[in-house]
């Protein structure tokens, strides 16, 4: 995918659309989503290298979708500290075969990117779903996300530049900062006629620990927005430590424990590695007690 044929996508809206073979998916039901994590890179901090081979990566969705998630999320680029920034083409080349085939599958998958070449080429190949880490900074996003008609998740990261997403913000007022910037990137997603804002706190990405405490405390107040709000807390680093432990893959009890905090505090969904977990987990607070909001 190309500057010019991105170009000329996002000119007419009906050109992308004629393209895309996509199921239509939306958070907007009521259930908690939960979002599986494939990662098919050589180098993110829990799984990385595990799934890099097309037919491994096609197996391990088939196995999340089958444990019960609702969507899964597909990403080429890690986004973890010091990562290495991959090329558009390497981008490319690892996540779309593997949408193709999962969406050819039946399972409803998402484009975890901040690059909208790969965002176009993964609805092209059957994603129903944009989650840009970006942030809906690149007006070329949003365009293609408009063309596509598909919902796109909306996190906060300081800034857009994955070399720079961990340097920590300094906030004053955590929470006061991630629903400012979230809110303007909403009201700019909305004017511009995407179909459904998602909004994703952006847990560990310039924020200290207590920073990633309060905003999980204060979800409550992200959901003035009127957008389902996502957490990704799954395996880490500030999981582990307020939990004490240290191996990234065997954070996924602690994980689950945060992510019903989160869902009791107002998240809409969920984006985890442990699936069958966190199914059997939000199952087993729903029949014992008060059921998670919006919980099915």
């Amino acid at each position: 995918v190309g500057h010019r044929q991105l170009a000329a996508w996002v000119a007419s809206g009906d050109a992308l659309r004629r393209q895309v073979r996509v199921t239509a998916f939306s958070f907007a039901d009521e259930r908690v989503t939960i979002v599986g994590i494939l990662n098919v890179t050589p180098d993110s901090f829990s799984d990385g290298g595990s799934f890099l081979d097309v037919d491994t990566a096609v197996a391990h969705g088939l196995r999340l979708f089958a444990d019960g998630a609702h969507l899964v999320d597909i990403g080429g680029e890690s986004t973890r500290p010091g990562a290495a920034q991959v090329t558009v083409a390497a981008e490319l080349a690892r996540v779309v075969p593997v949408v193709a085939a999962l969406s050819e599958r039946g399972v409803p998958v998402s484009i975890d990117s901040r690059r909208p070449e790969v965002a176009a080429a993964a609805v092209q190949a059957g994603a129903c779903v944009i989650n840009d880490v970006g942030g809906l900074r690149d007006p070329a996003m949003v365009a293609v996300a408009v063309a596509a008609q598909v919902p796109v998740i909306v996190m906060h990261t300081p800034s857009a530049d994955l070399t720079d997403t961990h340097r920590y913000a300094g906030y004053r007022d955590v929470v006061r900062d991630v629903g400012a910037f979230l809110a303007d990137q909403v009201r700019l997603a909305r004017r511009a006629g995407v179909s459904e804002v998602v909004i994703d706190p952006g847990f560990g990405f310039g924020k200290s620990v207590d920073d990633n405490i309060n905003v999980l405390r204060g979800l409550g107040a992200l959901t003035v927005l009127g957008c389902p709000v996502l957490v990704g807390a799954s395996r880490k680093r500030f999981v582990g430590a307020i939990s004490g432990v240290a191996e990234a893959s065997e954070r996924d009890a602690a994980s689950i424990a945060v992510h019903i905090r989160a869902v009791v505090n107002g998240a809409t969904a969920l984006r985890v590695h442990d699936v069958a977990g966190h199914v059997q987990a939000l199952a087993a607070w729903a029949a014992t007690g008060e059921p998670p909001p919006r919980s099915g």
